[in-house]
């Protein structure tokens, strides 16, 4: 066997130094040692196995550009890149519930201007279940809107809105309690 058929490892001194340098043989170690863990856990903050691709692209890329900041007295290299991952799954996270909730504030505003062709808000405003919901807080329309509307689960309204989850269940309690009272006067 030739030196070149043997497999370079690297201490994690060489790995931050080589790292620190710009190298990028440790670059593409790294990458191919540690990518899949930091997949894994990008897909699992996500739930989305196609946009994990693209934020392990722009975890590395983080990895690369901020080399300079990781200190090793605070915790081994895996860690700290590990952290960069899950920081970067639930900034994208928080950005998706950032525009859920832009979109939901669209379609309470596009539900006055329906012309009937969305069979929910259609039925909705032949109760004129519309107007009772307007009657809702912001955060409790949201809520009713994702749980009732959109199918989801309170796991996924917990992961979406990055609240926790018992919160959202009382939140959504609140806000059936709130629609009961509305309903009953």
């Amino acid at each position: 066997m030739s030196v070149l058929e043997y497999p370079v490892t690297y201490t994690e001194a060489e790995l931050i130094d080589g790292l620190r340098a710009r190298d990028q043989k440790v670059f593409a170690y790294l990458y191919d040692h540690y990518s899949p863990a930091l997949y894994g856990v990008i897909v699992k903050v996500l739930n989305d196995s196609h946009s994990a691709g693209d934020v392990l692209q722009d975890v590395f890329m983080k990895i690369w550009r901020h080399a300079d900041q990781y200190r090793n007295d605070k915790g081994r290299l895996f860690t700290w890149m590990l952290n960069i991952a899950r920081n970067t799954a639930i900034d994208i996270l928080r950005s998706k519930a950032w525009k859920l909730g832009q979109k939901i504030q669209n379609i309470a505003d596009d539900v006055h201007l329906n012309d009937g062709q969305l069979a929910v808000y259609q039925s909705i405003d032949h109760l004129g279940f519309s107007k009772i919901l307007e009657k809702l807080t912001k955060e409790q329309r949201i809520l009713i809107d994702l749980a009732y509307y959109k199918g989801c689960t309170q796991e996924e309204i917990s992961r979406l809105l990055s609240i926790p989850l018992g919160t959202v269940k009382t939140r959504l309690r609140n806000a059936i309690i709130q629609l009961r009272n509305i309903l009953n006067k």
